[in-house]
């Protein structure tokens, strides 16, 4: 008995008791606009792999927020927006969809590559946020490729703008994702020629 009054003390604390900021309503994520149809089987005998690498990112892309450009020398995060994980990882996963889906490589994760990693796509995701002065969602990837065993590295930048009429998640969200999908596909389309 002297346990349950105890227990029955703590009771009304519980309710003032948070853990962490709440949550929104609801997490961004990206969809690719291609993709491999489900059920299709590729085969590394009969044609090329690439591995996809997360790429890197600057200290402001490595929260689940959505940097906004202020300035020149000042980062702002959209308010309630939120990544459902890091959007290097969203962004690698989105590559490697879109390679596969545009090219006829067989995409493989660092993971699966061990055996014969084929060419190597690896970069630095620049800006995947909203740019304030010219109020855009900009998305700029630094590819570089290494097409072969002992091949040499090829660089390229791609970047993509998507003007955003108001700075809020749903907005911000869409927009970044159309980014995302254009450079994917320019990507895509640099990897397979």
């Amino acid at each position: 008995m002297k346990k349950l009054s105890v227990l029955l003390a703590f009771l009304p604390l519980s309710a003032c008791i948070s853990f962490g900021a709440k949550p929104p309503a609801s997490l961004l994520d990206l969809t690719a606009t291609q993709m491999v149809p489900v059920g299709q089987v590729q085969n590394g005998a009969t044609a090329k792999s690439i591995t996809i690498q997360v790429p890197a990112t600057p200290q402001s892309l490595t929260t689940a927020r959505v940097p906004v450009q202020a300035s020149p020398t000042s980062v702002a995060y959209v308010k309630d927006a939120l990544w459902v994980e890091p959007p290097a990882r969203l962004f690698a996963r989105l590559l490697s969809d879109t390679i596969a889906a545009r090219t006829s490589r067989v995409v493989l994760s660092p993971a699966q590559s061990f055996a014969d990693p084929g060419a190597r796509l690896s970069g630095e995701l620049r800006s995947f946020g909203v740019d304030a002065a010219t109020q855009s969602a900009v998305v700029t990837y630094d590819a570089a490729l290494i097409r072969g065993e002992g091949g040499t590295v090829e660089k390229r930048r791609f970047e993509a703008k998507v003007p955003v009429a108001v700075v809020d998640p749903t907005t911000v969200g869409t927009a970044l994702n159309q980014g995302a999908n254009q450079v994917a596909a320019e990507v895509a389309d640099w990897v397979g020629r």
